[in-house]
C-alpha cells in the first residue's frame, strides 16, 4: 500500500467540475483504496501572472500503484481533460501532480519526489496541512512550514468536491 498527495489545479472553464471529474477518474481507478480530499481554495496564479485565478485542492490516496504508474495515471487525468502544455505556468483546465509518494525521494527528470516547489507554494501546503496537520516533509514539520508561508494568495471556499 502506498501513501501518496496530489495537488490538483484548474483556472480554464468550468474550473470546480474540472475538479470534480479528475477526483472520480482518481476514486474510480481499481487501484485505490482510499481518497481524501481537501476543501477548495481560489488562489492567485504563481509563476505567470496574466491568466485568470485556480482553483486548487489536494488528495490524499491509498494506492496500490506504484510512483511511475502513477505518473502516467496522472497523465492520463490530465489529457482526458484537455490539459495543454503552451506556457510554462500557464493556463490550465487541470493540473494534476504528484507531492509526496510515500517517503521516497527522486531525482529523475521525469518524477521528482518530493515535488520540487511545494514547499513554497501557499496553495499546496495550506490544503495539504488541513488533510495531514502531522506530516514532516524532509525532516521540516508541514505546520512549521504552513505558518511561514505567505498564503494572503490563498482563500478557502465553502463548497468541497464530493
Amino acid at each position: 500500500m502506498n501513501r501518496t498527495y496530489l495537488s490538483l489545479g484548474s483556472n480554464i472553464g468550468d474550473r470546480r467540475e474540472h475538479l470534480r471529474d479528475a477526483c472520480q477518474m482518481i476514486q474510480e481507478h481499481p487501484q485505490t483504496i482510499t481518497c481524501r480530499k481537501s476543501a477548495l481554495y481560489e488562489t492567485d496564479p504563481v509563476g505567470y501572472l496574466d491568466q485568470d485565478p485556480f482553483l486548487n485542492m489536494v488528495v490524499e490516496l491509498d494506492t496500490t500503484l506504484e510512483a511511475y504508474e502513477l505518473l502516467a495515471f496522472c497523465h492520463e487525468i490530465e489529457a482526458t481533460l484537455k490539459r495543454k502544455r503552451v506556457i510554462r505556468w500557464g493556463p490550465r483546465s487541470i493540473d494534476v501532480d504528484i507531492l509526496l509518494f510515500n517517503d521516497q525521494k527522486s531525482s529523475e527528470k521525469e518524477l521528482i519526489l518530493p515535488h520540487p516547489r511545494m514547499k513554497e507554494r501557499g496553495f499546496v501546503i495550506v490544503p495539504l496541512y488541513e488533510l495531514n496537520p502531522l506530516l514532516v516533509i524532509d525532516g521540516e514539520s508541514i505546520e512549521s512550514l504552513y505558518h511561514h508561508l505567505k498564503t494572503e494568495g490563498v482563500r478557502k471556499l465553502d463548497k468541497r468536491i464530493d
